[in-house]
Formats: structure tokens, sequence, C-alpha cells
């Protein structure tokens, strides 16, 4: 098995080794490279103290007293390392060629910049979480077994080795148990170890995320760990271990504990993971989504009208399951659309009624929203969409004034959004096909009425441009002009320059424009229908 291994990464380790200390690669860069993935970000984790590393690395890549390579800003043991970009592939120059940006990034973002983050975190151990959030006091460990054993998932729970000539064998390996089974590799110039005290490989194998240890003392060290479970379910298809899942179902309501902001976070990876119905309906199933996301829930099991063939609740999933936008908001709109629903049912049977289900909904998602802590921009966008999803649309009764009309309202960059939460709810539904054609109607007016094809408007001149560069009064022959303009621009879009243009122009005020206009509208009208064949056919309208 070969690992590619940052030339920046062995860099720090090779310090940290050289200054007499151990260093290991940890966490998720090691689950991420199992997996055959490209890692987000490297942990590394040592025996040295915070303040031990922050002077090892003092004149790292450059850096000076003002211009610091690390930086220490928690309770955690975790010491950031800067690195330039530059540094980040194997064969580009030596560290000391390149200097460290003077700017403290936010160590929860790995890249900044011209620059990466690595983070260093000595070796810890966990101690009371009487809050279930935070450890009461932070125990530095002196062992990477104490370490690993304090970790959340035993995929996340191995380390890999780069042995180094300047630290004694024996000194490495003196902490690390016979038992650990896997293999060695080669990465680059390194043979490498993976340290695997849990069988995270075994589980990797078998998709299974597992608690390390027991797990009821994983989730009440740290209750967002429950969360994480079914986010790293929802993102690598794997399934959760039946007493890991146990757990959690016993201590779901631990989670009122945890921040908004931490649930954000965990809550947007499940949205824009591949799975994200099955990690919104795993959060349900294990009572985790009550703290979460309670007005979701109080849709299982209502049923709808005769549109529906499912609850309200398992359209919102469905919704969310076959929404074709990898946007976050769009995807935070398919599951909300129709978050009203139950308190707008009116009836019952196939003749229900949910009358501004739409409007109610949007304002219902927008405080749900604000308390999860989304941007301003993702609630806005969110609110519009379900605002708007219930957009009246029949070919043979639209116009395309009406059209107009729809765009100015919901913005042309919008559009193709809102039609993609109109496919997420017609497929949530249950029907088959997800763009009919009354869709792909709307989408070629959309394009026909906002591309203002072979229109003066396309021109980098107008009227108030002839009447001010020309003094040519306002009246017939403005617009004769500009036609007269926009036909030869059709036939070259190269003299659609202003200077050439009223150039042109000029030249065309002294001459009758009648024969040229004529000949003018011609041009334009067969560009026209020329477009409108091209853009139907690009929609399979007719």
């Amino acid at each position: 098995m070969k690992f590619d291994i940052p030339q920046s990464v062995q860099e720090i380790i090779e310090k940290l080794n050289g200054a007499g200390f151990e260093a290991f690669i940890v966490g998720g860069c090691v689950r991420d490279l199992l997996l055959k993935k490209e890692p987000q970000d490297w942990d590394i984790a040592t025996n040295a103290r915070p303040e031990e590393v922050q002077k090892i690395f003092l004149n790292f890549a450059g850096a000076t007293k003002d211009k610091p390579a690390t930086f220490y800003e928690n309770d955690f043991g975790t010491v950031g390392v800067k690195i330039p970009n530059s540094l980040a592939t194997p064969d580009l120059a030596k560290p000391d060629k390149f200097q460290i940006p003077n700017k403290i990034p936010n160590p929860k973002s790995p890249k900044k910049d011209n620059y990466e983050i690595v983070e260093i975190t000595t070796y810890r151990l966990e101690s009371k979480y009487s809050d279930k959030r935070h450890p009461d006091k932070i125990h530095f460990a002196k062992t990477l077994v104490e370490d690993l054993a304090r970790r959340d998932f035993t995929i996340n729970a191995i380390a890999i080795q780069i042995p180094n000539p300047t630290l004694p064998t024996g000194r490495q390996e003196s902490q690390i148990p016979n038992k650990s089974k896997a293999p060695k590799s080669k990465s680059k110039n390194f043979e490498i170890k993976i340290i695997d005290l849990f069988n995270g490989q075994e589980d990797i194998k078998n998709k299974i995320i597992r608690a390390v240890g027991d797990p009821e003392e994983r989730f009440s060290e740290d209750a967002l760990r429950m969360m994480r479970a079914v986010r790293f379910a929802s993102q690598l298809d794997f399934k959760i271990e039946p007493q890991t899942l146990k757990a959690i179902e016993k201590y779901s309501a631990y989670l009122k504990h945890i921040s908004q902001e931490r649930i954000h976070d965990e809550l947007v990876k499940i949205i824009l993971s591949p799975r994200p119905s099955e990690g919104i309906e795993t959060l349900r199933k294990t009572g985790l989504l009550k703290f979460i996301l309670p007005e979701l829930e109080k849709g299982v099991g209502v049923n709808q009208n005769l549109h529906h063939i499912y609850t309200i609740y398992q359209h919102c999933l469905l919704s969310l399951k076959f929404c074709p936008s990898p946007k976050l908001e769009v995807r935070l709109a398919a599951l909300l659309h129709d978050i009203a629903k139950p308190q707008t049912k009116r009836g019952e049977g196939l003749h229900a009624t949910f009358y501004n289900h739409d409007h109610a909904g949007a304002r219902m998602a927008e405080k749900i929203l604000e308390r999860l802590r989304f941007s301003r921009e993702i609630i806005a966008k969110v609110k519009l969409l379900i605002d708007n999803h219930m957009f009246y649309y029949n070919p043979e009764e639209v116009t395309e004034s009406s059209v107009r009309r729809l765009i100015q309202k919901v913005g042309l960059e919008n559009t193709q959004d809102l039609i993609d939460l109109r496919i997420a709810d017609r497929l949530g539904s249950g029907t088959p096909k997800a763009k009919p054609y009354k869709l792909r109607h709307l989408e070629y007016i959309i394009e026909k009425v906002s591309t203002d094809a072979v229109s003066t408007k396309m021109l980098k001149i107008n009227g108030h441009d002839l009447q001010k560069n020309l003094r040519i009064p306002p009246g017939p022959k403005i617009g004769a002009i500009l036609d007269v303009l926009l036909s030869e621009v059709v036939e070259n879009p190269q003299k659609n320059e202003k200077a050439q243009l009223l150039k042109r122009a000029a030249i065309l005020n002294q001459e009758n424009l009648e024969n040229l206009r004529k000949t003018a509208k011609i041009k334009i009208e067969e560009k026209k229908e020329e477009d409108d064949r091209e853009i139907k056919k690009k929609y399979w309208v007719k």
C-alpha cells in the first residue's frame, strides 16, 4: 500500500523527531488515505508539549519573530503550523526560500490564501465532560496508545509512523503494542507503518462506524459525537455498528447541551453528503432530529392528498434525496419546502388542502435557519426558493411577459435553482419524470427572454448615446439607426464596439434609412428565428 505524504508533513515530522520527540500522522487524514481519498487536511500527534512545538518551529520556512510560523489559541494542546502552499508538493523548493505571511488563520480552515495549516496536537487524555460539550480539564498523555484510545471512532483512531534516523527505533516503538496488524508500506522515500490498535482498518473494509471502546462513555464525553457518527455514515456510505447505534439512541437527549454552531457544522456536512436523506432519517430514528429540526418531525405520519402518495415527512426526505443540485441552499429548500404543511392542512383524505403553505413555510424556514446559525445569505436564498416554489406555469396560458415578471421577482441568477427545487419536489412526490415538457418549455422561455437574443439591448450604444454624441433629436430615426447597426453586428460581432458604432452611426445619419432599415429587419428576423430554433432544440420543445 503506497501513500502520498506531502513534503511539508514529512518535514514537520522530521523536525519533531530530530528534536527527540515522537510524531505520528493521525485522524481523518489517515482514514482518507486508507479509503484512497485525498485528505482535506493533515493532523500530527506528538508527545511534545505545545510550547515545545512552538520552539521547534520558531524559524520554520523563513519565519521571523514578527511573522511566526505557528499559532496556539486553544485549550486542547493543538498548535497550527503555517505551510506555504508551494511546499505542499514534494517536487518544489526547500522551505527556507519561502516566507510565511503574517496572518493568524482559523485552524478549522486548513487552506488560507497562500498557505495551508498542519495541526500538531500533544497526546492527551479525556476527562469528565460535565456539560457534555467540553472536557472539564485537559490532561496531556505520555503515549500514543492513550491518545488513540480517547478518539471517537475506530476509523479515526489509526496512526501512521514515518521512522526517522534521527530518533532511535526503540524509542519510537516502545509505546506501541505488538498487536498492531497493520502492513508496512512505502510513501516516496519512507517506509511507513500503520498503527491500528482498535481494528479500524477492518471497520473501514466492512464499512462500519464503531465507537472506540465503550460507546456510552464516548458519547457522554462529547454528545456531538453522536451526530458525527451519523455524518460519517452519510458521507462514506457506512453503517453504524449496533452497540454504537444503541448508545446514540440512549443518549440522544444529550445533544441539547451542544451549541447550535457545532450542530450547524455537522448538519451542513450531512446535507452536502452523497446520501443526505439517509442521514436525516438516521437522525430521526436515533432520536437526534427532535433536537435539530423538530419542525420536520411534525410531518411524520401526516398524509397529504390525491396529488401525493407519501406522507409530508417522507416527501420532504425524498425531495432532498432526488434534489439535482449540489448547492447547500437548494438542498435545504428541498428538505424544508413543505415544512409548514402540517400547520396549514385543512380537511382529510384525498381533498385535503394546504393553502399558503409556501409562504408560511418560507417564514418558518427563516426562523429555523436563524436558530441553526446559518448565514444571512443562505437564509435569504432558502426563503426565496420556498416562497416561490409553487410558481404556476402552463405553456398554453403563460406569456413571455409573465416569465419576465417571474425573473424580476426571483432574479435570473435564481431561476435554475427554482427549477431544480421543482424537480426535487416532483421526484419526491413519486413522479417518475423529473423534467416534463412544461419545465423544459419554461427553461426555453427564460433563456429566450433573458438573453435579449438579437435585440438592440445587446449593442454597446443606445438611443441616449446617439442623442448626446450625434445630436440626433428623439424620433424614429434613432430606432432606424439602431436597427441597421444591430443587423451589421449580427453579421460581424466584432463591430460591437462603442467608438466604432458611433462612427458608423454618424455615416448612417446622413443616409436615407428606409431601404437600409427594411434590409436590417429581414436580417434581424432571420437571426431571431435561427436563435429561437436553437434554443427550442436545446430544451426539446416545439
